[in-house]
């Protein structure tokens, strides 16, 4: 599977949420960082966005990032 680096400012941007919102879903949920370069965090877009998603409908955001991305298959094959 193909991961999309963003730092949290370009998460929150698309998210439509603050920085510091979607700063504390990643290190709340420990969301996938996929590389530090210098000060600058990359994370998994999709697992932030799947974090954001779960929160919104007020569902159970799952613990893991492989959990969101068997969730996120499960949600593939249901539509």
């Amino acid at each position: 599977m193909q991961r999309e680096p963003v730092t949290i400012d370009q998460a929150a941007q698309r998210l439509d949420r603050l920085p510091r919102t979607v700063r504390t879903w990643a290190s709340r949920y420990h969301a996938r960082l996929l590389v530090k370069i210098g000060t600058a965090s990359y994370y998994d877009w999709l697992d932030l966005a799947t974090i954001g998603r779960q929160l919104h409908l007020g569902e159970h955001v799952p613990a893991t990032p492989e959990e969101r991305d068997a969730l996120r298959e499960s949600l593939k094959t249901a539509a």
